[in-house]
């Protein structure tokens, strides 16, 4: 049976390739974005199996309106995407609240109230799937880039206890955490600090380690989403990329050892014997 989808951030980069997929191979589509002329070009090939609505995610009530809009239209929700996001480039001591309040409001409540808007709806049907697309930088962390990641370290916290929430439910719920791919994220669409000379080094070094590797090609994450979301058993984590996983190996390996090494102060603290 073919699925319907609610898709955040659908104009172009990974909420495009989404929805296109979807699309393609047969099923229905509500795809937010905030100005919906860029995807009509997709209305024009696939017709009513396409409902375009115009949303920013930081309203909450119209988030809540859209996902209404987008049952009452289709009859239900089978996959709910929660793409829209954006990078913030800027040292800790260089973003201005407004910078930091704008990447959690996009980054984590946009998600927060989509996902709020939904659950009421999967959970009356018995069925559904959340998909959060979080990030190799919710899993760890990049010089410059702290903002941005503590808008995904929040999505994961927040998604990890949902899942656990739900699960009785009949919901599924997914972290995608894309490494780099050949989109817009770090273009336009991103938004930058004003930078302090002081930095400088740290920025170069980390365009230099970001230069290292072939992005990722993002016509192929419509289908391997598309997989992901027809699994009898899907994952709550999954990396979209290779690298990855290399890194996090090497991550967790060092957090464990750090652990382990002050073991001794964790059993002090609570008052036991090392």
């Amino acid at each position: 049976m073919s699925k319907i989808w609610f898709i955040t951030g659908s104009s172009r980069g990974f909420g495009r390739e989404f929805v296109r997929a979807a699309l393609e191979r047969g099923d229905r589509v509500a795809a937010t974005a905030r100005n919906t002329d860029s995807l009509q070009d997709l209305v024009a090939v696939h017709g009513e199996a396409l409902l375009p609505l115009a949303l920013d995610v930081t309203d909450k009530a119209a988030a809540f309106e859209a996902v209404k809009r987008a049952h009452d239209h289709f009859g239900r929700l089978d996959v709910v995407v929660n793409n829209a996001g954006y990078g913030l480039f800027g040292a800790v001591e260089e973003l201005t609240e407004q910078q930091i309040r704008g990447q959690m409001e996009t980054n984590f409540f946009g998600a927060l109230w989509v996902t709020q808007a939904a659950l009421p709806l999967l959970r009356a049907q018995n069925s559904g799937h959340i998909v959060q697309i979080s990030s190799t930088g919710g899993v760890t962390a990049f010089p410059t880039l702290g903002g941005y990641n503590a808008s995904k370290w929040a999505l994961e916290g927040l998604t990890e206890a949902l899942a656990q929430e739900v699960a009785g439910f009949g919901i599924k719920v997914t972290l995608v955490e894309p490494t780099g791919f050949a989109t817009d994220w770090g273009g336009s669409s991103a938004a930058h600090a004003e930078t302090l000379p002081v930095y400088d080094e740290v920025r170069a070094a980390l365009a230099a380690r970001f230069s290292q590797g072939t992005p990722g090609d993002p016509s192929a994450v419509g289908p391997a989403l598309l997989e992901i979301v027809d699994a009898d058993n899907p994952p709550l984590r999954v990396f979209f990329g290779a690298v990855p996983m290399d890194m996090v190996r090497h991550l967790y390996a060092e957090r464990l050892k750090t652990w382990e090494e002050w073991s001794g102060i964790a059993a002090e603290a609570q008052g036991a014997a090392a």
